[in-house]
């Protein structure tokens, strides 16, 4: 469970510190996300790119555990 959370911390940081590139890249803005916005109001739900990030994550961890 150590190794898990400190690969954890480690994924979590390294992606803080590429943050300003990450976010240029088109997730978040596929298509399939769900948008909703009324006056005062938006509703954002990533649906398309929690499938794709789901799965990325998925074939990671399968690779590794092989």
């Amino acid at each position: 469970m150590q190794r898990v959370l400190i690969g954890a911390g480690l994924v979590l940081l390294l992606i803080g510190l590429a943050w300003p590139w990450l976010r240029k890249l088109p997730f978040g803005r596929l298509p399939g996300d769900i948008t909703v916005e009324r006056e005062n109001f938006v509703f954002y739900f990533p649906l398309t790119t929690l499938i794709l990030l789901s799965a990325l994550i998925t074939l990671l961890l399968w690779l590794f555990r092989r």
